[in-house]
């Protein structure tokens, strides 16, 4: 019997590979944006709870911290910054031992004669509802 070097059945192999790759690659994207069609329920009671606990609270907790990185030497817009970056990873954590997804996004800090403001969104999800609120904080580190 003689063997004969034939590539013919490498390349067919290589074409399914590829078809098969792409029919996955077309599946995922197309689950992810059906999902974008679900519906959130802002009502629920559980984010709106949290919302309104982090709303009260949140104004405090910047300031505080803020504070403590200011008298430490650093500028008012940094001390701001890495305040609010020690705030986003607390709620993250926070969310995450409640089982919901807490995140602070788009974290804007901007300082204008001594007042540093902040501008941000708190977005708060769980199983059954969703909730995107924009936070806007004022600070005044020096009083």
């Amino acid at each position: 019997m003689k063997f004969q070097k034939d590539d013919t059945g490498q390349m067919l192999l290589a074409t399914g590979v590829v078809l098969m790759m792409s029919l996955l690659s077309m599946a995922i994207f197309s689950v992810k944006i059906a999902g974008l069609t679900i519906a959130s329920d802002t009502t629920q009671g559980e984010v709106v709870k949290i919302a309104e606990e982090i709303d009260d609270e949140i104004l405090q907790l910047v300031s505080f911290r803020a504070t403590e990185w200011y008298e430490s030497g650093l500028n008012e817009t940094e001390s701001v910054a890495l305040s609010m970056d020690s705030l986003h990873r607390d709620i993250v954590h926070h969310g995450e031992i409640r089982g919901i997804e807490m995140k602070i996004l788009n974290i804007e800090v901007s300082e204008n004669a001594g007042i540093v403001s902040v501008q941000c969104e708190l977005g708060i999800a769980d199983d059954h509802a969703m909730l995107v609120r924009p936070i806007e904080l004022t600070i005044d580190l020096d009083n």
